[in-house]
């Protein structure tokens, strides 16, 4: 092998802090949903990127930290999908009014979360902190080359999204 040739590698972050807690429903057509309930969500990125003369590919703090951000910013929340063809969403003073299937429900303001996805599902939750993730740590400039985030709501169970660069 020739050490001099660039070698990518593929690091897998999967800590303990890496989850939130939230409040959610799954939307399965314009008639059925789910009861609200809530998950532990636990939350893996793995990255591929260039490993340098060093033989390293770069400190992992910082994708650490930004994926813990945001999960935080999701933790302890009533997650609503802002993007559902299903639901029709208005606020009144405190609340978000949402109106499903000739149902109303009301969810404080301050307790929920509207995120640009159409279902509340792990599939959407791992393309919207994809999403973030990219937005946040810029790819180009650790030179990377392939994100997957994954969404996992139990053991045995989740949804993953990946970005690879063209």
């Amino acid at each position: 092998m020739d050490i001099s040739e660039k070698r990518l590698t593929r690091i897998k972050l999967f800590k303990e802090y890496l989850k939130f807690s939230a409040a959610h429903f799954t939307l399965f057509s314009a008639t059925e949903r789910e009861r609200i309930h809530g998950h532990n969500f636990a939350v893996q990125v793995e990255l591929e990127l260039g490993v340098g003369e060093e033989g390293i590919s770069t400190s992992y703090r910082y994708f650490k930290d930004t994926t813990r951000e945001l999960c935080e910013s999701l933790d302890e929340y009533v997650l609503l999908p802002k993007l559902s063809p299903h639901l029709q969403i208005s606020i009144n003073t405190k609340h978000y009014v949402v109106t499903f299937n000739n149902e109303v429900l009301y969810f404080p303001i301050t307790d929920t979360k509207l995120l640009p996805i159409r279902n509340t599902t792990v599939e959407e939750f791992s393309y919207y902190l994809l999403e973030k993730l990219i937005s946040e740590i810029e790819p180009d400039h650790f030179d990377i080359t392939y994100i997957e985030v994954t969404v996992s709501s139990g053991a045995g169970q989740s949804g993953s999204t990946t970005w690879t660069k063209e």
